[in-house]
């Protein structure tokens, strides 16, 4: 293998954004002009390795049966902690670079064959695959760059104890390389997947990064919280509801008091407006959540807060076709491609309330307006029953009776037989009657 190329000179790594957080780790090393005898340990480029893992989000203690363990979890990381992290990073890319040898980074992969199912605790978790990212590596240089670029952003804002939207971050990130025609990013579409690459690399959250996404969801119910220091009462947020923020930590939302008696996610806004415009929460004392879609980190996120501190039950009602089924999976379990977030976002013990393959037939829903599924709907299905978190009985009968009825359902289609049927009637049948999976 070619012995590869110095790479001490400021300008080579510059535009990586080593210099920015490192410099004066570089600068501590004087670089004597003399015949290098030992030569740079070669690295296999791109070759997937088993990267060591340190279990820094929890701990588990034997309790002196062989059967009960407690968990610990990790305290949450303040600026200063974020910064050394970076500052770390940093360090190790920077004396790689003095030694001679190709500077990179460990990623763990993120994709399912990555993850496995712990199905003592309910959860999916990342496994320790990784994969190394170099800078003389050409598949990999413009990656390489684009991450140092980001974790230099990082830590300016954990100097400045700010946070920002990942928005804003791509602009503050984007600019052309001098002397050429390329720029650091293009689109957010590159930035984004490096930011969820240097959270697993680094082991942080989104927003322990001090970084946001565009907030989406609302809430409405029995409970008063403070949000940044100002008291909220949600019982009383009109049709729009309080919108749920991108970081819901303690830190910035505090619960305060209330009568809720569990919590609904819905799938669909206008599906959670006909719950709010019924008072339905009011009627049943309940929380109800919608998240537009697969809920963002910020509304799963408050969900598990609420499960958990607030002891309340969860229920999921969405549509009734392989993508409602997903969206349950990755509330209830945790997400394929963030799974190093599950221990802090999923919540095992939340409950599939519908719509149900045999809904149907239940609450004699005319055939008028069911949707045939189309090949790809067919095939996320069969996914779908190949996870193991799928694999209960109850779980395999429910998706092959959609897949053998050959239709899917949506919330709305309720609305043929009355307008406030879901609110009025097919909720609280189903919850009087307890016809959910878990």
């Amino acid at each position: 293998m070619r012995k590869p190329q110095k790479a001490t000179r400021q300008g080579d790594c510059k535009e990586a954004g080593i210099d920015t957080m490192a410099k004066k780790k570089v600068t501590k090393k004087k670089v004597v002009k003399k015949k290098v005898t030992k030569k740079a340990a070669p690295v296999k480029k791109g070759k997937t390795t088993k990267k060591k893992v340190t279990k820094k989000t929890t701990q588990k203690k034997a309790t002196g049966d062989g059967t009960t363990k407690k968990v610990v979890r990790r305290k949450k990381r303040t600026h200063a902690d974020t910064a050394k992290l970076l500052v770390e990073l940093a360090g190790n890319i920077a004396t790689q670079v003095a030694d001679e040898q190709d500077p990179g980074m460990e990623i763990p992969i993120r994709a399912l064959s990555n993850v496995s199912f712990d199905a003592r605790a309910g959860l999916i978790r990342m496994g320790t695959n990784a994969q190394r990212r170099s800078f003389f590596n050409v598949a990999h240089a413009k990656k390489f760059m684009q991450t140092t670029i980001i974790a230099a952003g990082c830590k300016q804002l954990a100097d400045q104890k700010k946070s920002t939207s990942l928005r804003d971050l791509f602009y503050h990130s984007k600019r052309t390389i001098e002397g050429t025609r390329e720029n650091t990013f293009d689109d957010q579409k590159e930035s984004d997947p490096i930011i969820e690459d240097l959270e697993v690399a680094l082991g942080s959250m989104r927003e322990e990064l001090g970084l946001y996404a565009e907030p989406r969801g609302a809430m409405v119910g029995p409970m008063v919280i403070e949000d940044n220091g100002d008291t909220i009462d949600l019982s009383k947020m009109g049709s729009g509801g309080w919108a749920i923020p991108s970081i819901v930590e303690d830190s910035v939302l505090k619960f305060k008091r209330g009568s809720a008696k569990f919590v609904l996610l819905v799938e669909k806004g206008a599906v959670w407006g006909r719950f709010n415009q019924d008072k339905f929460w009011q009627k049943h004392k309940c929380m109800i959540v919608h998240g537009s879609g697969q809920p963002p980190r910020g509304v799963r996120r408050l969900l598990y807060r609420m499960h958990h501190e607030l002891k309340l039950p969860v229920f999921v009602l969405v549509d009734n076709d392989p993508w409602g089924y997903y969206i349950y999976s990755v509330l209830k379990q945790g997400s394929i491609n963030l799974a190093f977030e599950s221990q802090r976002m999923a919540i095992p013990k939340a409950r599939f309330i519908g719509m149900s393959a045999y809904d149907a037939a239940r609450f004699d829903i005319p055939k008028t307006v069911t949707i045939a599924l189309n090949e790809q709907d067919r095939r996320r299905a069969k996914e779908v029953m190949n996870y193991p978190w799928f694999a209960k009985r109850e779980w395999q009968k429910e998706i092959k009776h959609m897949l053998k009825l050959g239709v899917k359902l949506e919330l709305e289609a309720l609305s043929n037989k009355d307008f406030s049927f879901i609110t009025n009637e097919y909720l609280p049948r189903k919850l009087k009657d307890k016809q959910w999976l878990d």
